[in-house]
């Protein structure tokens, strides 16, 4: 039972460890057994989308999961080539299907692959489906149809996922502006799912971008297909230096997206999703409330408190949002790793619509990116957001969960504690509004530490202070 466990984005495991072609068929299983014990209309269809991601044999894992599907009675959709994990999202929506799979592990390291399941509301289940397959693994004896003999029989059908999604993203976002803008645009694709295709997208526009690392690559380079500073230094030096309008990253299943302003500086995604709310508010006179995650930014607190918009907070992982966004009336709901839905689309991530309506917003406004921050911060004053990553020990969980329990933070540096949040990790924040956050990933062996103050000086004195804090525990 311990070989698979679904996390915060679904089970991640290292390729030929934990994530076997024999334990890629037990979890198809379970799947097939949660869909076939259903008995609403939705599930009774057992109709199922099937994508998968550029790394190592996700393609032949995505033939297994097919196989035993199929040969539960579930009918198959399968892509035909890497797909967008929004990809997936889109074609469930459009197609009304049962629900849907996604082979990758997003943005974990190359020796990594995973398996995110989606529900028929076209975004992430929740951890009532996932405990319910959880509970299916081991349970029942795999069945099995030859790949070949599915296809012939046409229980499993090859077809083209990313034409919808596509089509979907050109459709939302304002292709007029787009068409006689001249934005100069460099796009990280990561070796990816993002491909080159914002060159599809954009085709009958001015805007030709130009793609670094968009060629299929399982090794990535060497780098995790995880758009964050470190990983996209290249992209910030090139867009500086080629004098681009804007850099763009999508990460290894392009549901996330970094973006990058003229000067090679990169946005925070807590930025990233201001920004784009204030674009939605602004300019498309869009209305609704909003969500982020417990490492939320106070700018957002901000923004939502000048325009009287409803401010949801959720622990992390999509699949918080995506049930809020379900549930409410949501103008868009994200994540600080640059992870956004928007209001109308799907209730789950996409890359290529964040980035795209970033374009929209520097058309818009007339200005470049790195003025419109500026405007931004002069109006709503300086938050500066830090995060380091350090594996951790799983061994030793108990003793820092417990070594935090027992004793709280009253003061963080010199800065009383006003209030301590817990329902994820647990976050102490202080009178003047910074923050700092310790909890441990749920998809990975590590120990995030957050912060948030308004300088970065400051930031990362927190982080150092929460590193030496959570340390004392693991002596």
């Amino acid at each position: 039972m311990g070989k698979i466990k679904f996390g915060t984005d679904g089970w991640r495991a290292i390729i030929s460890e934990d994530f076997t072609f024999e334990n890629v068929k037990v979890a198809a299983q379970a799947i097939a057994d949660f869909i076939k014990s259903k008995k609403t209309p939705i599930y009774k269809k057992k109709k199922i989308v099937i994508g998968y991601d550029t790394r190592f044999l996700s393609d032949k894992y995505a033939e297994l999961m097919s196989s035993v599907l199929a040969a539960n009675g579930i009918k198959v959709v399968l892509s035909d080539k890497p797909s967008p994990t929004p990809s997936v999202c889109v074609y469930i929506k459009d197609k009304k299907l049962t629900g849907g799979v996604m082979i990758t592990a997003s943005h974990n390291p190359a020796q990594y692959n995973g398996i995110k399941y989606k529900g028929f509301f076209a975004g992430s289940a929740g951890s009532d489906i996932i405990d319910d397959i959880e509970k299916r693994l081991y349970k029942s004896r795999v069945m099995f149809l030859p790949f070949t003999e599915g296809v012939k029989t046409k229980k499993i059908v090859l077809e083209d996922i990313v034409k919808g999604q596509l089509d979907d993203v050109k459709e939302y976002t304002d292709m007029k502006k787009l068409k006689k803008a001249k934005l100069k645009v460099l796009v990280d694709s990561m070796n990816g799912t993002g491909a080159e295709y914002f060159g599809e997208i954009l085709k009958d526009t001015r805007i030709k971008p130009d793609f670094m690392y968009s060629e299929v690559n399982p090794t990535f380079h060497g780098r995790a297909p995880e758009p964050n500073e470190s990983h996209l230094q290249e992209l910030m030096t090139r867009v500086r230096k080629g004098k681009y309008d804007v850099g763009i990253a999508t990460d290894g299943d392009s549901d996330r997206v970094a973006i990058v302003d003229e000067k090679g500086d990169i946005l925070s995604g807590h930025k990233v999703m201001a920004l784009l709310i204030l674009h939605l508010l602004k300019n498309r006179k869009m209305t609704g409330g909003v969500v982020q995650t417990i490492c939320g930014t106070g700018l957002i607190n901000k923004i939502c408190e000048e325009y009287g918009l409803d401010l949801y907070e959720t622990p992390v992982g999509f699949k918080y949002i995506c049930d809020m966004m379900i549930k409410k009336d949501i103008l868009l709901g994200g994540e600080e790793t640059g992870g956004i839905g928007f209001k109308n689309y799907i209730p789950e991530r996409d890359g290529f619509l964040s980035a795209l309506l970033m374009m929209e917003l520097i058309i818009a406004e007339k200005k470049p990116l790195s003025r419109i921050i500026k405007d931004v911060n002069e109006k709503y004053g300086s938050y500066v957001y830090e995060r380091e990553d350090i594996l951790f020990d799983e061994k030793k969980r108990k003793s820092l969960i417990e070594g935090i329990k027992k004793n709280l933070l009253t003061k963080v540096l010199d800065k009383k504690v006003r209030e301590i949040k817990d329902y994820d990790g647990t976050k102490f924040i202080c009178e003047d509004g910074s923050w700092l956050l310790l909890r441990l990933s749920g998809t990975e062996p590590k120990l995030r530490i957050y912060s948030e103050t308004s300088s970065k000086k400051e930031s990362l004195k927190y982080v150092d202070f929460g590193k030496k804090y959570a340390f004392s525990f693991l002596k």
